[in-house]
């Protein structure tokens, strides 16, 4: 059976891959950090197949040991501070996690190494924030990168080191640029699911304001479940390589928001929702829409959910969430 290495098992992206690798027949190995991380029992509980092995991205000795222990033939690098507001605040962190992770992670695949009839392949989650102050529109693999935020700026470094060590030393190392993606899994902190969690409570009466920052940023915005499968296309080829991942369509957050309230029968929306300049971000990204015309071709990769899916998913997740946490009725 091939085995595979997940760094943000915890994570969206992570289950989703889980999941997906178990159902193809891998042998999954998912990296926490720390001995009482209360979302790793959570995974546990929800996947009982993935054997969690502890790991640290700012401790390379400790990747050393987990790769040993596990011999994975793929190791998917999905660990990051991965929220970009919080990247602000903790600029150093985020540098420290989103960014040289990716290279101790690298080393340690080094050190590791497979066989020699089968080296270990390699899956960096790139993102789609790298662009930032966009040069062109849609944006592709040779799209210049202009990040906005100490996030994005630690993905360019991230997304770098991995092609310099695909040059430099033969890895089999790939990076998909991922556009934004989500689905009930994603975390209440990410405005998709701040949004559809909002709109659900004020339905059952229990909220009654939704507080956003700037609502004419626009997204491409897939489903993680389409996206992951894309990962795994990546390291299936002979030749590893950077793809764009997206859905080609854009949709800002005020559309977001209207069709979002339009799922629970709410048209004035705008009696609910409320801007405060706090949730602005010191530079804004306006608009982000990319061109995965590569991973079509070469892939054969292709979003299954479109927007408008993806939104009723999401809101029929945090209605059903949110009645049963307060013992109420779904709404019909």
């Amino acid at each position: 059976m091939p085995r595979a290495f997940v760094t943000g098992i915890t994570g969206q992206d992570g289950q989703h891959l889980a999941e997906l690798l178990h159902g193809k027949g891998y042998d999954v190995f998912g990296m926490v950090k720390g001995q009482s991380n209360p979302r790793a029992q959570q995974v546990q509980e929800e996947m009982p197949f993935v054997e969690l092995v502890s790991g640290d991205l700012a401790d390379l000795p400790s990747l050393v040991a987990a790769l040993e222990m596990s011999q994975p033939d793929e190791v998917y690098n999905l660990g990051a501070i991965s929220f970009v507001a919080l990247s602000f605040s903790q600029a150093e962190l985020t540098a420290n996690i989103t960014g040289l992770g990716v290279l101790r992670m690298l080393e340690a695949i080094r050190m590791v190494g497979g066989t020699q009839n089968n080296p270990v392949r390699f899956y960096q989650a790139s993102s789609s924030e790298m662009f930032g102050k966009v040069r062109e529109t849609p944006q592709t693999e040779m799209t210049p990168f202009h990040p906005r935020s100490p996030y994005g700026c630690a993905k360019v470094f991230g997304h770098d080191i991995v092609v310099n060590y695909r040059e430099s030393y033969g890895l089999h190392a790939s990076s998909g640029i991922l556009f934004n993606h989500e689905g009930p899994r994603r975390g209440i902190e990410f405005v998709t699911r701040k949004v559809t969690n909002a709109v659900a409570r004020i339905k059952l009466g229990l909220q009654h304001e939704l507080v956003l920052g700037n609502l004419e940023s626009k997204r491409d915005w897939g489903y993680a479940g389409d996206y992951v499968r894309a990962m795994w296309m990546m390291l299936q080829q002979d030749e590893p390589g950077d793809y764009v991942v997206a859905t080609g369509e854009t949709h800002s957050i005020e559309e977001l928001v209207t069709r979002a309230f339009a799922e629970v029968g709410i048209d004035n929306w705008g009696d609910y929702v409320r801007q405060d300049p706090k949730f602005f971000r010191p530079a804004e990204v306006d608009l982000l829409i990319g061109d995965a015309s590569r991973a079509r071709e070469q892939l054969g990769w292709r979003p299954e959910v479109d927007f408008g899916q993806l939104v009723k998913m999401m809101v029929t997740h945090d209605l059903e969430h949110e009645a049963n946490k307060a013992g109420l009725a779904v709404p019909d």
